[in-house]
């Protein structure tokens, strides 16, 4: 039975009792050491650019950026809301939440050098750079940002 099926799926190969394709899938997962490193350089720019645009934003007095344990959290305050951008290891992915757009989950694509969100193909500093400068009122570039697809 096994010889059967795997003389019909040759790229295939058994592995206790389970199959397993040896073509890639269209979107491969990134090593976890350029995982960790890509997603610490990517949350740590960030974190420094939302403090800037914070300090910078004299109408949001009551704004406040943290970044801690992989969370970076920038409270604008009422009534622009929170966005909260984190670390998924298990998944190897950065999810974002807006308050404008919702939940999002962004894989690092490897020759873009960037986090991509597959639903539409937008990066993730794409999606700061159309929303945060409604709410700050001012011009801003994410290009800026390690690893930004603007």
């Amino acid at each position: 039975m096994v010889t059967s099926v795997l003389n019909q799926f040759p790229n295939t190969i058994k592995v206790q009792h389970k199959f397993l394709s040896t073509i890639p899938n269209e979107t491969e997962v990134v090593d976890f050491v350029t995982y960790e490193k890509v997603c610490e350089e990517t949350l740590e720019s960030l974190a420094d650019y939302f403090e800037e645009i914070v300090e910078n934003a004299h109408h949001l007095n009551s704004a406040d950026v943290t970044y801690s344990s992989g969370v970076l959290t920038i409270n604008f305050g009422k009534p622009y809301g929170t966005y909260v951008i984190n670390r998924q290891t298990p998944n190897r992915q950065i999810w974002l939440s807006s308050p404008t757009s919702g939940p999002k989950r962004y894989d690092y694509n490897i020759e873009q050098n960037s986090w991509i969100y597959k639903h539409n193909g937008k990066s993730l500093h794409q999606l700061l750079q159309d929303e945060v400068p409604l709410i700050v009122k001012n011009e801003l570039d994410f290009s800026c940002c390690s690893h930004s697809l603007v």
